[in-house]
């Protein structure tokens, strides 16, 4: 199975991964108080995905996930919209983000020092699609058949996308990851990676250890990378040296600003320790991170930074 991840180790040792897409939306006047989140812009302004898509790939990200996250088959049934035109959304999601890499591309000037950048279908968790912040705790209430069903055709369906790989995103349960590591085992065309929402320095949010759901990805061969994303920076060091005794794949890191999300009334609460990425980016990366970016609340700015530290 080809790596797309192993070109860029082994030119640069590192891949910088995008930052939020949401809360960039947001600030260029996109209204997301909603259930589906960024995959309404899928359906009201895709050219404003796209746009934030190639600002990233400016900043120095070398792979952009697409704005597929929140997006599902139940969520957008929920919204009136049938079957036939949830697969265009969300085929459209990777469109949005390989248009960005291939117009990014095309001008010389930014092949210069740089493999060309890929793009990683997202994927999140069942707490996604219930939009009640319970992919910050992992407890959903339903069986794992549920819980496989709600999950097998969305990633069926992104395999087939054109997508370079698929990015399961904010796992917070030991259930979830069991299921998405059932269905990518069952398929050898997938190529993923796992990452998961953490609440302190060595549990995922439903307080198993990190190190047990590093073990149970670690033997599967489509699974490419591992790792933690949407989880406050003070917390990334000590998951990684957990991490990194316990596996040879590469890890990820992409944690949000510090902030919190406060579900019930659809804002974010301010970082007790606010701290940028790029000053710990070399921390993560000697910690054995080798694909780092953001999560919520971060922007190309950070990028630009982390991509700065890390070539440094």
């Amino acid at each position: 199975m080809q790596n797309p991840l192993q070109p860029f180790l082994d030119q640069q040792a590192f891949l910088v991964l995008d930052g939020a897409l949401a809360t960039e939306l947001e600030k260029r006047g996109a209204n997301l108080n909603d259930a589906l989140w960024s995959a309404k812009i899928l359906l009201e302004n895709p050219e404003l995905i796209y746009r934030v898509h190639l600002e990233y790939l400016y900043a120095g990200a070398d792979i952009l996930t697409t704005a597929s996250y929140q997006a599902s088959f139940p969520g957008f049934r929920q919204k009136g919209i049938g079957h036939q035109q949830s697969c265009e959304l969300l085929q459209l999601s990777v469109n949005l983000a390989r248009s960005a890499v291939e117009d990014f591309w095309k001008e010389p000037k930014n092949r210069k020092g740089r493999l060309k950048p890929l793009v990683a279908a997202s994927i999140g968790p069942y707490g996604a699609f219930l939009a009640d912040g319970s992919e910050y705790r992992g407890h959903y209430g339903i069986s794992a058949p549920e819980l496989h069903d709600f999950h097998r055709e969305k990633v069926e369906f992104l395999a087939n996308s054109g997508a370079d790989l698929l990015a399961f995103e904010t796992i917070p349960s030991v259930l979830e990851a069991e299921i998405f590591i059932h269905i990518i085992s069952k398929n050898n065309r997938i190529k993923s990676w796992l990452s998961f929402s953490c609440k302190n320095d060595f549990q995922i949010s439903d307080g198993t250890l990190f190190g047990e759901v590093v073990k149970m990805a670690d033997p599967i061969p489509e699974i490419l990378a591992i790792g933690i994303n949407c989880t406050p920076p003070e917390h990334i060091d000590g998951l990684l040296k957990a991490a990194n005794l316990l596996t040879q794949k590469p890890l990820i890191v992409y944690p949000n600003s510090g902030e919190g999300w406060d579900a019930e009334h659809h804002c974010w609460t301010a970082a007790e320790k606010p701290a940028t990425l790029h000053s710990q980016a070399l921390l993560w990366y000697r910690s054995g991170a080798r694909i780092i970016g953001g999560c919520c609340r971060t922007g190309p700015e950070d990028i630009r930074e982390v991509r700065l530290v890390l070539a440094y």
